[in-house]
């Protein structure tokens, strides 16, 4: 749990990594698996960092958040009439440039989240951190979840090609006069496609997760996460032996866009 003090946060108190770090400590409050010491130093970036990286994606989505309210309280019209000071007024309120630049922000933060959960992933399958290989019984006969892992890594590959930013671009119309333009649109439809797909490679670590957790019985993790996969297990029972796991991964994506726990408390 080291990483996580706030001593740590404090002497670089972005925000969204401060409040990260509390959230984590928070869940992990009475984890019995949490207080085990363990033989490594260090854990790898991908978990030890949490908070940092978690934390820029959620400052991000507020910049984003910042960016939009000012948008939708806007002026956008051309020209502009202001009817008090008797003036009509072409101006350039129309472009799309704020939007643009903050859709390709959110879209790079969100791949990054996608990103570093695969690394997760990989992580517990991978038979580095005291688990089986793949997370199954009997990792010859049986690949366990060696596909989820190749599926989450194949999106996040997607996710880079698509977090490539949109705003960078511009193309001349109307005879020149528009000769500048934000691809803000462009910027939008694949931020939305980053988004869906950092549903499913999240899905997939909590997929993988869940699994990993059976295999440190008979510790415990927290109340509140017992409770929580207990929930997740209603939907997404443990993994014996293979089956199609396609199936159990849509479930998964299911489950987490149907919760009803308070974003607030879940979002790290």
């Amino acid at each position: 749990m080291s990483p996580f003090d706030p001593l740590v946060h404090l002497a670089r108190p972005h925000r969204g990594q401060v409040k990260t770090a509390e959230r984590i400590t928070y869940l992990l409050d009475d984890s019995e698996i949490a207080k085990s010491e363990k033989e490594n130093v260090q854990d790898p970036y991908s978990f030890r960092c949490i908070p940092q990286v978690h934390g820029a994606t959620k400052d991000t989505i507020v910049f984003a958040h910042k960016t939009f309210k000012t948008e939708i309280n806007s002026v956008t019209d051309n020209p502009n009439i202001f009817v008090g000071e008797d003036k009509i007024i072409s101006g350039g309120n129309f472009h799309g440039q704020p939007l643009a630049l903050a859709m390709d922000f959110l879209a790079i933060s969100l791949a990054e989240l996608a990103n570093i959960s695969e690394r997760r992933t990989f992580q517990l399958v991978s038979g580095l951190r005291g688990l089986p290989d793949f997370l199954v019984n009997n990792p010859g006969l049986n690949s366990g979840f060696m596909i989820p892992q190749y599926t989450a890594a194949s999106i996040v590959s997607e996710n880079k090609q698509l977090a490539t930013p949109a705003s960078v671009d511009s193309i001349v119309s109307s005879n020149g006069q528009e000769d500048h333009v934000s691809m803000g649109a462009n910027a939008a439809t694949k931020c939305y496609r980053v988004l869906e797909n950092l549903e499913t490679v999240l899905a997939i670590e909590l997929f993988n997760a869940s699994q990993a957790l059976e295999f440190r019985r008979p510790k415990k993790t927290s109340t509140f996460l017992e409770s929580f996969v207990s929930s997740f297990r209603d939907s997404v029972p443990f993994v014996d032996e293979d089956r199609l796991l396609a199936n159990d991964i849509h479930t998964a994506i299911g489950f987490l866009q149907n919760m009803s726990i308070d974003p607030e408390i879940l979002f790290v």
